[in-house]
């Protein structure tokens, strides 16, 4: 949902999803991801709504969101629908470089701790069916500038945008395979291309890899505990530099759901 706000209340379920990511463990001031989202769809289940919380920490530098996700959904045909998503909330960006040594700059105008806030408007296309999806999104559309007191830049807030897709494959009644795909474009920067294969086997267990183009490679695994509770690990490992000065990458991934009562559904796969 924080990729795309069509994918509210996508679940048919009302969904909680924690995740958090520490990246290239060992360096100082390594980026940090913290990832909260809760959603469901209304008693019209053509209607989704959720909220969306992302703070990301690099060094002194700490950005947080916040964001109302909103969904509709109209059926194509009997296994096809497209849903179109709405978001709207506030991003913070913040600094303090009172956290370590290594931040500290001898010029006092670049120790000035600052807050600053700024809107955000996204919105996003989302065709799914049982066996696949196909998505298209913005997250935010608007461009911001961010400036001291100074009129040094400190950052600039690009257009991104991602697609994403990916099919389930039944191999047998126990076996299930999900290849998928994440691509981001923002201008200024390389493309960025991830790649996946995941594998469910009884419903409960899942394996895979993962592979984002010319930079690391993720072993994933994860456990359905009960009708309710998943649990997800992923590790990457850094192939442009190695993890010979890091401890590579650790994600951790919790999602508890709550199914209506009179309501059977299937293990979701995406």
């Amino acid at each position: 949902m924080s990729v795309n706000s069509a994918y509210t209340g996508q679940r048919k379920v009302l969904s909680y999803l924690g995740l958090y990511r520490t990246q290239w463990v060992g360096i100082d001031g390594a980026p940090k991801t913290l990832t909260f989202g809760i959603h469901s769809p209304l008693k019209n289940e053509n209607l989704g709504v959720g909220i969306s919380i992302v703070s990301d920490q690099l060094g002194p530098i700490r950005e947080d969101y916040i964001n109302l996700n909103f969904s509709y959904t109209i059926r194509l045909n009997r296994s096809t629908e497209l849903s179109f998503g709405l978001k709207g909330g506030l991003h913070n960006l913040s600094s303090d470089f009172s956290r370590g040594n290594s931040f500290q700059n001898t010029d006092v105008a670049f120790n000035e701790n600052i807050s600053l806030f700024s809107p955000t408007i996204g919105a996003g296309l989302y065709l799914h069916s049982t066996r696949g999806y196909l998505g298209l999104s913005a997250p935010n559309f608007l461009t911001t500038e961010h400036y001291n007191d100074y009129k040094e830049s400190l950052a600039s807030e690009r257009l991104h945008l991602f697609l994403i897709g990916g099919y389930v494959f039944n191999i047998d009644n126990d076996i299930k395979l999900k290849p998928a795909f994440l691509i981001k474009a923002v201008s200024g920067a390389p493309l960025i291309a991830d790649l996946s294969i995941n594998a469910m086997f009884n419903n409960r267990f899942v394996f895979g890899l993962a592979y984002r183009w010319d930079d690391s490679l993720s072993g994933l695994t994860g456990l359905q505990v009960n009708k309710t509770l998943f649990i997800g690990y992923a590790y990457d490992y850094n192939t442009s530099i190695g993890n010979k000065y890091t401890g590579g990458t650790h994600e951790v991934m919790l999602r508890f759901e709550l199914q209506q009562i009179n309501k059977i559904l299937s293990p979701r796969f995406f």
